[in-house]
């Protein structure tokens, strides 16, 4: 028998709020390889989007330290349960009822986040995000992170901060622009507007568009979005808008007569990873390595202080947008953004009965 090899994981780990799961390797005819393994990393909790808590954050760090230092794994897939959310981000109800107002404890918090990117930055093995439903805000941020995106044409892509008392700036902020341009990350970042599959894979955010929806025992696009490249009269593109009107109506009532079926996706992560197990494992790192250093360039000239920034904005506007969202009714869980940019612009200083006078239940009333 040869040394025993040595242990160089930090902490022995029982995942509770995430699942880690290796799964046999797959050669070139599909079938399983004997002790090589790709590492599935779960966020599991779906009821609440799987965005994530504090405790999840933990895990997921210590669950990509323990991918990248198995030596029989291959690949990484990072992903979620079900199929309606990938991550919609840090855990809002989280956010609202322990970190708003408490600066000191978001930016221990934020740094755990930080710490969770650079898990991803830094895994020694290539990391697939099987995105199986919407990707948003920190969501977005960690899922960027990640050296590809295969996705479910069903999930939508985007960025939600300014709209609920934050900046992207867990990553959206650093990576974005490095996908899809400036003009286009700009907008995705202010705006806060949602690109669907096809816009995400047509901008080059991600690697692959697969469909979910069977009807009959085949595969149908998503309905609700143009899957097809078209010119307007304007001739511009047009490539995975949401459909409206009559269209968006009959596009819901065909899903109602389909199934959601993520097999095709799982085929499609799989197929990518067995691409992996026929390349150099050092040389594979190593080009993995030379390719993030783009992103880490951004990220670790930024990380820090936006941290510092994210922590202080716990008084103000994230105090208010988190609660907001957290109080408010479903469809109305924004501040009254008219009322605070009155306020504001009277010199109205950020106190708690500002707060409570933008809370979407008071526009309600009025």
């Amino acid at each position: 028998m040869g040394t025993p090899l040595i242990d160089h994981n930090l902490v022995s780990t029982e995942f509770s709020e995430i699942l880690y799961e290796k799964r046999p390797c797959r050669d070139q005819h599909g079938q399983p390889v004997d002790g090589l393994y790709n590492a599935w990393i779960f966020l599991n909790n779906p009821s609440q989007y799987n965005s994530y808590t504090t405790q999840a954050v933990k895990e997921v760090i210590l669950a990509f330290r323990q991918a990248s230092n198995d030596r029989s794994v291959v690949t990484v897939v990072f992903t979620a349960v079900g199929h309606k959310a990938f991550c919609t981000g840090g855990n809002t109800k989280e956010y609202a009822e322990y970190y708003a107002g408490r600066p000191l404890e978001y930016k221990q918090y934020m740094r755990l986040f930080n710490d969770m990117i650079t898990s991803i930055l830094h895994c020694d093995k290539p990391v697939i995000c099987r995105v199986n439903g919407m990707r948003i805000a920190g969501g977005q941020e960690i899922g960027m992170a990640c050296d590809f995106s295969v996705s479910s044409d069903l999930a939508v892509f985007g960025q939600a901060g300014p709209k609920h008392g934050s900046a992207p700036d867990g990553g959206s902020t650093d990576f974005l622009h490095l996908y899809v341009g400036i003009e286009r990350a700009m907008q995705s970042c202010t705006l806060c507007e949602m690109w669907s599959a096809y816009e995400a894979y047509h901008y080059g955010l991600i690697s692959q568009v697969v469909p979910v929806l069977r009807k009959d025992g085949g595969w149908i696009p998503n309905p609700l979005v143009i899957t097809d490249r078209f010119l307007d009269e304007h001739g511009a593109i047009i490539y995975g808008k949401r459909k409206s009107g009559e269209e968006a109506a009959a596009a819901r009532e065909l899903m109602q007569a389909c199934e959601i079926d993520l097999s095709g996706l799982d085929e499609a992560v799989e197929a990518l990873a067995t691409k992996f197990l026929y390349m150099m494992p050092d040389c594979t790192s190593k080009t993995l390595n030379s390719m993030r250093k783009k992103k880490l360039e951004h990220w670790n000239a930024n990380s820090q202080t936006n941290r510092d920034w994210l922590a202080l904005n716990m008084m103000t506007e994230a105090k208010a947008g988190f609660r907001a969202f957290n109080e408010g009714p479903k469809g109305h869980r924004e501040v009254d953004f008219i009322e605070l940019r009155k306020r504001l612009a009277a010199g109205e200083p950020w106190s708690d009965e500002l707060v409570e006078a933008i809370m979407p239940q008071k526009e309600a009333e009025k």
